[in-house]
Protein backbone atom coordinates (compact mmCIF):
# COMPACT_ATOMS: atom_id res chain seq x y z
CA UNK A 1 0.00 0.00 0.00
CA UNK A 2 2.69 2.30 0.73
CA UNK A 3 4.59 1.50 -1.99
CA UNK A 4 1.36 2.66 -4.36
CA UNK A 5 1.03 5.53 -2.37
CA UNK A 6 4.54 6.44 -3.24
CA UNK A 7 4.49 5.84 -6.70
CA UNK A 8 1.46 7.96 -7.04
CA UNK A 9 2.67 11.30 -5.24
CA UNK A 10 5.99 10.55 -7.83
CA UNK A 11 3.55 10.45 -10.87
CA UNK A 12 2.10 13.91 -9.61
CA UNK A 13 4.95 15.57 -8.98
CA UNK A 14 6.09 14.43 -12.09
CA UNK A 15 2.86 15.46 -13.84
CA UNK A 16 3.30 18.89 -11.74
CA UNK A 17 6.88 19.46 -12.99
CA UNK A 18 6.00 18.71 -16.38
CA UNK A 19 3.00 21.52 -16.35
CA UNK A 20 5.62 24.09 -15.00
CA UNK A 21 7.83 23.25 -17.94
CA UNK A 22 5.46 24.21 -20.28
CA UNK A 23 4.18 27.43 -19.12
CA UNK A 24 7.68 28.49 -18.18
CA UNK A 25 9.90 26.62 -20.44
CA UNK A 26 8.70 28.01 -24.13
CA UNK A 27 8.98 31.88 -23.56
CA UNK A 28 12.48 31.46 -21.62
CA UNK A 29 13.23 29.37 -25.04
CA UNK A 30 11.58 31.62 -27.68
CA UNK A 31 13.35 34.78 -25.65
CA UNK A 32 16.65 33.80 -25.79
CA UNK A 33 16.33 32.10 -29.60
CA UNK A 34 14.67 35.08 -31.12
CA UNK A 35 16.46 38.53 -30.08
CA UNK A 36 16.79 41.89 -31.46
CA UNK A 37 19.74 43.55 -31.30
CA UNK A 38 17.82 47.79 -31.12
CA UNK A 39 14.81 47.39 -29.44
CA UNK A 40 11.39 49.64 -29.71
CA UNK A 41 10.72 52.51 -30.16
CA UNK A 42 12.30 53.01 -32.92
CA UNK A 43 13.39 56.21 -34.50
CA UNK A 44 13.93 57.10 -38.23
CA UNK A 45 13.73 60.61 -40.16
CA UNK A 46 10.52 62.18 -40.73
CA UNK A 47 11.22 61.91 -44.60
CA UNK A 48 11.66 57.65 -44.25
CA UNK A 49 8.83 57.94 -42.11
CA UNK A 50 6.94 59.55 -44.58
CA UNK A 51 7.68 57.12 -47.48
CA UNK A 52 6.97 54.25 -45.38
CA UNK A 53 3.56 55.97 -44.12
CA UNK A 54 2.63 55.66 -47.59
CA UNK A 55 3.42 52.04 -48.40
CA UNK A 56 0.70 50.59 -49.81
CA UNK A 57 1.59 47.07 -49.29
CA UNK A 58 4.05 45.69 -47.06
CA UNK A 59 4.86 41.87 -47.21
CA UNK A 60 7.52 39.74 -45.88
CA UNK A 61 8.10 35.88 -47.32
CA UNK A 62 9.80 34.10 -43.92
CA UNK A 63 8.72 33.94 -40.40
CA UNK A 64 8.42 30.96 -38.17
CA UNK A 65 6.63 31.88 -35.66
CA UNK A 66 3.90 29.17 -35.53
CA UNK A 67 6.87 27.15 -34.34
CA UNK A 68 6.52 28.72 -30.61
CA UNK A 69 3.81 29.18 -28.16
CA UNK A 70 3.68 32.54 -28.29
CA UNK A 71 -0.12 33.90 -28.78
CA UNK A 72 0.23 35.66 -32.16
CA UNK A 73 -3.35 37.50 -31.44
CA UNK A 74 -1.53 39.51 -28.04
CA UNK A 75 1.37 42.12 -28.68
CA UNK A 76 4.25 40.41 -26.68
CA UNK A 77 7.31 41.13 -25.05
CA UNK A 78 9.63 38.31 -27.04
CA UNK A 79 9.73 37.48 -30.37
CA UNK A 80 9.74 39.45 -33.92
CA UNK A 81 5.98 38.71 -35.50
CA UNK A 82 2.50 38.89 -33.98
CA UNK A 83 -0.70 40.01 -35.31
CA UNK A 84 -1.19 43.52 -33.09
CA UNK A 85 2.62 44.01 -34.16
CA UNK A 86 2.02 43.45 -37.83
CA UNK A 87 -0.84 45.98 -37.85
CA UNK A 88 1.59 48.61 -36.04
CA UNK A 89 3.35 48.20 -39.07
CA UNK A 90 1.06 48.34 -41.17
CA UNK A 91 1.99 44.87 -42.58
CA UNK A 92 -0.09 43.49 -45.25
CA UNK A 93 0.99 39.86 -45.65
CA UNK A 94 3.68 37.85 -43.87
CA UNK A 95 4.10 33.86 -45.20
CA UNK A 96 4.32 31.93 -42.05
CA UNK A 97 6.78 29.48 -42.82
CA UNK A 98 6.06 25.77 -40.96
CA UNK A 99 9.47 24.45 -39.34
CA UNK A 100 9.54 20.34 -38.47
CA UNK A 101 12.85 19.39 -38.12
CA UNK A 102 16.13 21.04 -37.03
CA UNK A 103 19.42 18.82 -36.64
CA UNK A 104 21.60 19.47 -33.34
CA UNK A 105 24.37 21.31 -34.46
CA UNK A 106 22.90 22.87 -37.46
CA UNK A 107 25.85 24.85 -39.43
CA UNK A 108 26.10 26.42 -42.88
CA UNK A 109 28.03 23.42 -44.35
CA UNK A 110 27.44 19.86 -43.94
CA UNK A 111 24.27 18.63 -41.49
CA UNK A 112 22.69 15.06 -41.47
CA UNK A 113 19.18 14.05 -40.92
CA UNK A 114 20.00 11.02 -38.42
CA UNK A 115 21.11 14.03 -35.77
CA UNK A 116 19.62 14.41 -33.11
CA UNK A 117 16.42 16.65 -33.96
CA UNK A 118 15.58 19.90 -31.87
CA UNK A 119 12.13 19.97 -32.51
CA UNK A 120 10.93 16.97 -31.31
CA UNK A 121 12.48 18.12 -27.90
CA UNK A 122 10.80 21.96 -28.15
CA UNK A 123 7.21 19.77 -29.11
CA UNK A 124 7.64 17.81 -25.86
CA UNK A 125 9.21 21.00 -23.43
CA UNK A 126 5.69 23.23 -24.99
CA UNK A 127 2.92 20.80 -24.16
CA UNK A 128 2.13 19.98 -28.17
CA UNK A 129 0.08 16.84 -28.67
CA UNK A 130 2.11 13.27 -28.32
CA UNK A 131 1.03 12.95 -32.58
CA UNK A 132 3.88 15.97 -33.21
CA UNK A 133 6.25 14.46 -31.07
CA UNK A 134 6.70 11.34 -33.44
CA UNK A 135 5.62 12.50 -36.93
CA UNK A 136 7.13 15.67 -39.17
CA UNK A 137 3.58 15.34 -40.71
CA UNK A 138 1.71 15.76 -37.78
CA UNK A 139 3.58 18.82 -36.63
CA UNK A 140 2.94 20.52 -40.27
CA UNK A 141 -0.47 19.83 -40.07
CA UNK A 142 -0.72 21.34 -36.21
CA UNK A 143 1.02 24.47 -37.51
CA UNK A 144 -1.23 25.12 -40.41
CA UNK A 145 -4.28 24.87 -37.99
CA UNK A 146 -2.56 26.98 -35.29
CA UNK A 147 -2.65 29.76 -38.39
CA UNK A 148 -6.18 29.33 -38.96
CA UNK A 149 -7.21 29.51 -35.10
CA UNK A 150 -5.72 32.94 -34.36
CA UNK A 151 -6.92 34.06 -37.22
CA UNK A 152 -10.53 32.64 -36.52
CA UNK A 153 -9.87 34.53 -32.84
CA UNK A 154 -9.25 37.60 -34.49
CA UNK A 155 -12.28 39.51 -34.86
CA UNK A 156 -11.95 39.58 -38.95
CA UNK A 157 -9.04 41.34 -38.98
CA UNK A 158 -6.41 38.63 -40.08
CA UNK A 159 -6.76 36.29 -43.08
CA UNK A 160 -5.28 33.19 -44.10
CA UNK A 161 -4.79 33.55 -47.81
CA UNK A 162 -4.91 30.48 -49.33
CA UNK A 163 -6.34 31.81 -52.71
CA UNK A 164 -6.82 34.80 -55.51
CA UNK A 165 -10.12 35.51 -54.25
CA UNK A 166 -8.44 35.73 -50.61
CA UNK A 167 -5.73 37.81 -51.70
CA UNK A 168 -8.18 40.22 -53.63
CA UNK A 169 -10.77 40.16 -50.19
CA UNK A 170 -7.47 41.23 -48.39
CA UNK A 171 -6.42 44.03 -51.05
CA UNK A 172 -10.18 45.30 -50.93
CA UNK A 173 -10.15 45.25 -46.74
CA UNK A 174 -7.43 47.19 -46.40
CA UNK A 175 -8.17 50.30 -48.63
CA UNK A 176 -11.26 50.55 -45.97
CA UNK A 177 -9.41 49.38 -42.95
CA UNK A 178 -5.72 49.33 -42.58
CA UNK A 179 -5.80 47.06 -39.69
CA UNK A 180 -7.13 44.08 -41.64
CA UNK A 181 -3.74 41.99 -42.28
CA UNK A 182 -2.84 38.83 -43.59
CA UNK A 183 -0.65 35.91 -44.21
CA UNK A 184 0.00 32.47 -45.87
CA UNK A 185 1.36 28.94 -45.06
CA UNK A 186 4.97 27.64 -46.02
CA UNK A 187 7.07 24.68 -45.56
CA UNK A 188 10.82 24.85 -44.45
CA UNK A 189 11.89 21.63 -46.13
CA UNK A 190 9.52 18.72 -47.36
CA UNK A 191 10.82 16.24 -45.14
CA UNK A 192 7.39 16.68 -43.57
CA UNK A 193 5.97 14.65 -46.49
CA UNK A 194 7.15 11.49 -45.07
CA UNK A 195 8.30 10.52 -48.39
CA UNK A 196 4.32 10.07 -49.35
CA UNK A 197 3.33 12.47 -52.16
CA UNK A 198 0.01 12.23 -50.88
CA UNK A 199 0.45 14.31 -47.63
CA UNK A 200 1.17 17.28 -50.10
CA UNK A 201 -2.07 17.16 -51.03
CA UNK A 202 -2.96 16.64 -47.42
CA UNK A 203 -1.09 20.26 -46.42
CA UNK A 204 -2.47 21.76 -49.77
CA UNK A 205 -6.17 20.87 -48.18
CA UNK A 206 -4.68 22.63 -44.35
CA UNK A 207 -3.42 25.46 -46.68
CA UNK A 208 -0.22 25.74 -47.22
CA UNK A 209 1.25 27.54 -50.51
CA UNK A 210 4.48 27.71 -50.40
CA UNK A 211 6.92 24.54 -50.09
CA UNK A 212 10.72 24.18 -49.48
CA UNK A 213 11.96 20.88 -51.05
CA UNK A 214 14.90 20.73 -48.47
CA UNK A 215 16.01 22.69 -45.41
CA UNK A 216 19.33 22.01 -43.31
CA UNK A 217 19.78 18.58 -44.31
CA UNK A 218 19.66 15.94 -47.40
CA UNK A 219 15.80 14.20 -47.71
CA UNK A 220 13.76 12.16 -49.96
CA UNK A 221 13.45 14.88 -52.42
CA UNK A 222 17.32 15.96 -52.90
CA UNK A 223 20.14 17.56 -51.78
CA UNK A 224 20.37 20.34 -49.68
CA UNK A 225 22.84 23.52 -49.52
CA UNK A 226 24.02 22.59 -45.76
CA UNK A 227 23.63 18.70 -46.15
CA UNK A 228 26.19 16.03 -46.90
CA UNK A 229 25.75 15.05 -50.56
CA UNK A 230 24.77 18.62 -52.06
CA UNK A 231 22.93 16.73 -54.85
CA UNK A 232 20.13 17.47 -56.82
CA UNK A 233 16.06 16.52 -57.20
CA UNK A 234 15.76 12.93 -56.40
CA UNK A 235 12.64 10.75 -58.61
CA UNK A 236 10.46 11.32 -55.87
CA UNK A 237 11.61 14.95 -55.52
CA UNK A 238 10.69 15.39 -59.36
CA UNK A 239 6.95 14.23 -58.64
CA UNK A 240 6.58 16.31 -55.89
CA UNK A 241 7.93 19.52 -58.36
CA UNK A 242 5.29 18.43 -60.83
CA UNK A 243 2.73 17.78 -57.96
CA UNK A 244 3.83 21.70 -56.86
CA UNK A 245 2.94 22.99 -60.41
CA UNK A 246 -0.23 21.65 -60.78
CA UNK A 247 -1.68 22.53 -57.54
CA UNK A 248 -0.21 26.31 -58.65
CA UNK A 249 2.19 26.17 -54.74
CA UNK A 250 5.02 27.92 -55.03
CA UNK A 251 8.32 26.54 -55.20
CA UNK A 252 10.77 27.98 -52.22
CA UNK A 253 14.35 27.16 -53.40
CA UNK A 254 16.06 28.98 -49.79
CA UNK A 255 18.10 26.08 -48.45
CA UNK A 256 18.53 24.37 -51.99
CA UNK A 257 21.79 23.20 -53.03
CA UNK A 258 22.57 24.40 -56.31
CA UNK A 259 22.38 20.95 -58.16
CA UNK A 260 19.12 21.46 -56.68
CA UNK A 261 18.22 25.10 -57.55
CA UNK A 262 18.71 24.07 -61.31
CA UNK A 263 17.03 20.67 -61.43
CA UNK A 264 14.06 22.79 -60.46
CA UNK A 265 14.29 25.53 -62.73
CA UNK A 266 14.57 23.38 -65.62
CA UNK A 267 11.43 21.36 -64.61
CA UNK A 268 8.93 23.72 -63.71
CA UNK A 269 6.98 26.35 -65.83
CA UNK A 270 6.53 28.69 -62.70
CA UNK A 271 7.79 31.32 -61.34
CA UNK A 272 9.94 30.19 -58.37
CA UNK A 273 11.05 32.51 -55.26
CA UNK A 274 13.75 32.20 -52.13
CA UNK A 275 11.65 33.15 -49.08
CA UNK A 276 15.09 34.15 -47.16
CA UNK A 277 18.69 34.67 -48.62
CA UNK A 278 21.81 36.52 -48.78
CA UNK A 279 23.98 36.17 -51.86
CA UNK A 280 27.44 35.53 -52.32
CA UNK A 281 28.59 39.26 -53.84
CA UNK A 282 28.31 40.60 -50.62
CA UNK A 283 29.05 37.48 -48.42
CA UNK A 284 29.99 34.43 -50.06
CA UNK A 285 29.02 31.11 -48.29
CA UNK A 286 26.48 27.92 -49.70
CA UNK A 287 23.68 29.36 -47.52
CA UNK A 288 23.79 32.30 -50.59
CA UNK A 289 23.30 32.49 -53.94
CA UNK A 290 25.44 32.72 -56.89
CA UNK A 291 25.18 35.74 -59.57
CA UNK A 292 24.12 32.74 -61.61
CA UNK A 293 21.12 31.82 -59.96
CA UNK A 294 19.90 35.40 -59.02
CA UNK A 295 19.82 36.50 -62.45
CA UNK A 296 18.17 32.65 -63.22
CA UNK A 297 15.51 32.94 -60.24
CA UNK A 298 15.09 37.12 -62.06
CA UNK A 299 14.26 35.69 -65.65
CA UNK A 300 12.11 33.19 -64.68
CA UNK A 301 9.85 35.83 -63.06
CA UNK A 302 10.72 34.77 -59.45
CA UNK A 303 11.49 36.65 -56.08
CA UNK A 304 14.38 36.98 -53.75
CA UNK A 305 13.74 37.41 -50.25
CA UNK A 306 16.87 39.23 -48.52
CA UNK A 307 16.68 38.11 -45.17
CA UNK A 308 17.72 39.95 -41.42
CA UNK A 309 20.14 37.49 -40.19
CA UNK A 310 24.23 37.55 -39.69
CA UNK A 311 25.33 34.51 -42.47
CA UNK A 312 23.34 35.82 -45.46
CA UNK A 313 23.92 39.12 -44.81
CA UNK A 314 27.09 41.85 -43.63
CA UNK A 315 27.00 43.36 -40.42
CA UNK A 316 25.73 46.05 -39.27
CA UNK A 317 22.64 44.08 -40.61
CA UNK A 318 20.51 47.04 -41.89
CA UNK A 319 23.45 48.17 -43.66
CA UNK A 320 24.13 44.44 -44.94
CA UNK A 321 20.21 43.88 -45.68
CA UNK A 322 20.38 46.74 -48.22
CA UNK A 323 23.82 46.06 -49.58
CA UNK A 324 22.23 42.63 -51.05
CA UNK A 325 19.49 44.19 -52.17
CA UNK A 326 21.58 46.83 -54.10
CA UNK A 327 23.82 43.90 -55.81
CA UNK A 328 20.44 42.16 -56.54
CA UNK A 329 19.37 45.59 -58.13
CA UNK A 330 23.13 45.76 -60.51
CA UNK A 331 22.57 42.31 -61.81
CA UNK A 332 18.97 41.14 -62.26
CA UNK A 333 17.18 44.44 -61.42
CA UNK A 334 14.36 46.05 -58.75
CA UNK A 335 11.37 43.86 -59.42
CA UNK A 336 12.91 40.13 -58.26
CA UNK A 337 13.88 41.79 -54.54
CA UNK A 338 11.47 41.14 -51.36
CA UNK A 339 11.68 41.10 -48.11
CA UNK A 340 12.58 37.59 -46.59
CA UNK A 341 13.61 37.99 -42.47
CA UNK A 342 13.33 34.89 -40.98
CA UNK A 343 12.22 36.59 -38.21
CA UNK A 344 11.30 34.00 -35.04
CA UNK A 345 13.34 31.61 -37.03
CA UNK A 346 16.14 31.55 -33.88
CA UNK A 347 17.83 34.68 -35.14
CA UNK A 348 19.32 38.08 -33.88
CA UNK A 349 17.41 40.36 -36.18
CA UNK A 350 18.44 44.47 -36.16
CA UNK A 351 14.67 45.06 -35.51
CA UNK A 352 11.08 43.04 -35.21
CA UNK A 353 8.63 43.86 -37.40
CA UNK A 354 7.20 47.57 -36.25
CA UNK A 355 11.31 48.96 -36.66
CA UNK A 356 10.70 48.10 -40.51
CA UNK A 357 11.01 51.86 -41.30
CA UNK A 358 14.81 51.59 -40.34
CA UNK A 359 14.92 49.51 -43.50
CA UNK A 360 12.80 51.74 -45.38
CA UNK A 361 15.65 54.68 -44.05
CA UNK A 362 18.01 53.19 -44.92
CA UNK A 363 17.05 51.96 -48.77
CA UNK A 364 17.50 55.97 -49.45
CA UNK A 365 20.33 56.26 -47.77
CA UNK A 366 22.10 54.06 -50.21
CA UNK A 367 20.53 55.51 -53.21
CA UNK A 368 16.97 53.51 -53.75
CA UNK A 369 14.45 55.80 -55.16
CA UNK A 370 10.90 55.80 -53.14
CA UNK A 371 9.22 53.53 -56.52
CA UNK A 372 12.04 51.11 -56.46
CA UNK A 373 11.17 51.02 -52.26
CA UNK A 374 7.49 50.50 -53.01
CA UNK A 375 8.56 47.10 -54.90
CA UNK A 376 10.50 45.81 -52.52
CA UNK A 377 8.63 46.43 -49.45
CA UNK A 378 6.18 44.43 -51.06
CA UNK A 379 4.18 45.84 -54.44
CA UNK A 380 6.87 42.60 -56.07
CA UNK A 381 5.03 40.31 -53.91
CA UNK A 382 1.70 41.58 -54.03
CA UNK A 383 2.39 41.47 -57.99
CA UNK A 384 3.71 37.81 -57.94
CA UNK A 385 0.65 36.64 -55.88
CA UNK A 386 -1.54 38.30 -57.67
CA UNK A 387 -0.46 36.54 -60.87
CA UNK A 388 0.71 32.84 -59.91
CA UNK A 389 -1.68 32.36 -57.24
CA UNK A 390 -4.88 30.50 -58.13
Amino acid sequence: MKKRKWLLIALVGLVILYTLTVVIVPNILDGQKNTTQQLPPYAVSDKALAVYNSLDFIADLHCDALLWSRDLTINNSIGHVDFPRMQEANMALQAFTIVTKSPVGQNFSNNTAEAFDNITLLNFLQGRPLSNWFSLFERAAYQSRRLQKFANDYNDEFIVVKNADDLNRLITLRKQNKRVTGGFLGLEGAHCLEGKIENLDKLYQEGVRMVGPTHFFDNELGGSAHGMTKGGLSEFGRDVIQRMDELHMFIDLAHASPALIDDVLEQTKNPVLVSHTGVRGTLDNSRNLSDVHIQKIAANGGLIGVAFFKGAVTAPLTKGIVDAMKYIKAIAGVECIALGSDYDGTISAPFDVTGLPLLVEELLNQGFQESEIRLIMGENVKRFMLKNLK
